[in-house]
């Protein structure tokens, strides 16, 4: 039967270049959805989740992420003197969030299996899962708990899809498979954003992985692609060779939120979703249709 899972790495050394000239001097990770950042939502996730040990893979200008989940004293102190008992709590809940918190250098943009090789040493022989915050999904249960029960079921790496428009497959990985259960494939292969007339599936890789330190060596030593970047697709294509990987179709709805329309669909969404702002934006929104 496979281990716990009890690790969690966050690759956000990207420069969020989608975002200028708002992330110019701000990393795009704390980009808030209605009033926290989009790595708030991805941390959370891996908490209701079981995990509690976090690693941050970051960049320069990066360190009002990990800045974030530290205790802040002065600003505690703050609102106890002036009795915000709510906003108190709220504080206190976000760093308190994970038991620990872990951050290694990507020195150079070298594409997300190179940001997840960079974290080996701290993941050690454990399996670990990655979350990618520019998608931010909701669901009942949180997809990456999802993920682990099915990862501690059948003893498979996992790797979360959602079925997009076959028009859409040149933007993302595609696998194909077999599917075994309601929601798993047993994975044959993998390919690289393939035009729509060559994608075996409509079944797209989306940004949350379940992973066994077997792909550390895999990463090690796949070769970068023309743009210089090691993937980790490539490296799963690897991986694949040598055991089995199960593709997850996760229940839920996911946003881009690392695209400028799909985190203003996510903006809207999540504000209606507030009891305390839901009702009052939704009449807003309907007077702006109006006009």
């Amino acid at each position: 039967m496979a281990g716990h899972v009890r690790k969690a790495v966050f690759p956000v050394a990207g420069l969020g270049t989608r975002f200028l000239p708002a992330t110019k001097a701000i990393p795009k990770e704390m980009l808030p959805i209605v009033d926290r950042p989009l790595i708030q939502y991805a941390v959370e996730e891996a908490k209701a989740s079981g995990i509690g040990d976090l690693i941050f893979v970051t960049g320069p200008g990066k360190d009002a992420i990990q800045d974030h989940f530290d205790v802040s004293p002065d600003l505690e102190s703050f609102l106890a003197s002036r009795n915000k008992t709510d906003l108190l709590a709220e504080v206190r809940e976000v760093s308190s969030l994970a038991a620990t918190v872990s951050s290694v250098r990507q020195k150079q943009a070298l594409g997300l299996g190179h940001a997840i090789l960079q974290a080996r040493d701290l993941v050690g022989d454990e399996t670990f899962a990655v979350l990618l915050p520019d998608d931010l999904i909701r669901s009942r249960v949180p997809v990456l708990k999802q993920m682990i029960d099915a990862y501690e079921r059948r003893g498979h790496p996992q790797i979360a899809l959602c079925t997009v428009p076959r028009e859409d497959t040149a933007m993302y990985g595609i696998v194909g498979g077999r599917l075994e259960e309601e929601r798993i494939l047993a994975l044959s292969e993998m390919v690289e954003k393939p035009a729509p007339e060559l994608a075996p599936s409509c079944h797209a890789i989306i940004g949350r992985y379940v992973l066994t330190p077997d792909i550390f060596p895999i990463l090690e030593s796949t070769p970068p692609d023309r743009r210089g970047e090691i993937q980790i697709t490539d490296g799963l294509k690897t991986l694949l060779e040598r055991r089995p990987i199960d593709g997850y179709i996760f229940e839920g709805e996911r946003f881009d939120a690392g695209d400028k329309l799909g985190y203003l669909k996510a903006t809207v969404e999540y504000a209606l979703a507030r009891p305390d702002l839901g009702p009052a934006f939704r009449r807003f929104l309907e007077e702006v249709v109006r006009r």
